[in-house]
């Protein structure tokens, strides 16, 4: 994730306009709670926070989308049939928005093909209101556990694509060749450079992203997402 806010859907922005001022960002896992039933707002809250856990709750997902914030640690339970933008409406615009926040349904009207198509979705769990309360509990900590780790991972690879921004065009060409596992003839025959230059850009590569073999720099690569085709 890039270190600026990400933009939501455009179709998303005058719904928006109306809604309350963004919340600072929480520095502990939140769980928001997403639905239009008050008194099932109130109880699950109550819930939750006797649980230990920090509880942010909202009406509708439209007033979660205006105050959410891309750093934003935790998870997010939503009722599944709401007026203007359902569940299934909510999941799709935070994939959209590269939102990490895992989610957990939560809902009296499930079915098959739609509980199938929020857990395609990427959903953490889909539960019905009467489920037990030890499932509820065990699918936040689960979702948080899952967010926490999420974030952990895009951190890091916000951190190696800023040493793989490091290399200049060639030393790029040269590293797609060297984890193809190709020799440095063969990377200078494909390349239509010297093998000392070849070597010379290898030496350079593995100063600049800090590895000692080729096996390190083939694990970076896959860590970092740098595109190898």
């Amino acid at each position: 994730m890039t270190s600026h806010d990400t933009e939501f859907p455009k179709e998303l922005l005058p719904m928006m306009a109306s809604s309350p001022p963004p919340l600072p960002a929480p520095a502990e896992p939140t769980v928001f709670i997403v639905d239009d039933d008050p008194s099932f707002l109130r109880s699950l809250a109550r819930l939750l926070r006797a649980s230990h856990f920090r509880v942010v709750v909202h009406a509708s997902a439209v007033e979660f989308l205006a105050g959410l914030k891309p750093d934003m640690p935790g998870c997010v339970i939503t009722d599944l049939r709401m007026p203007g933008m359902d569940g299934i409406a909510l999941q799709e615009a935070l994939s959209k928005a590269g939102s990490p926040l895992p989610i957990v349904f939560l809902t009296a009207h499930g079915d098959i093909p739609t509980t199938v198509q929020a857990i395609r979705g990427g959903a953490e769990d889909f539960l019905t209101k009467q489920a037990p309360k030890a499932d509820l509990l065990a699918a936040v900590r689960r979702a948080l556990a899952r967010n926490e780790q999420d974030r952990a991972l895009r951190t890091r690879r916000q951190a190696l694509r800023q040493l793989f921004d490091s290399l200049t065009e060639r030393e790029g060409d040269v590293l797609r060749q060297v984890v193809q596992g190709k020799l440095n003839k063969q990377i200078a025959a494909a390349l239509g450079i010297h093998e000392r230059t070849v070597k010379l850009h290898r030496t350079h590569i593995t100063q600049k992203l800090r590895v000692h073999s080729v096996a390190e720099l083939t694990r970076l690569v896959q860590d970092a997402g740098f595109e190898t085709g």
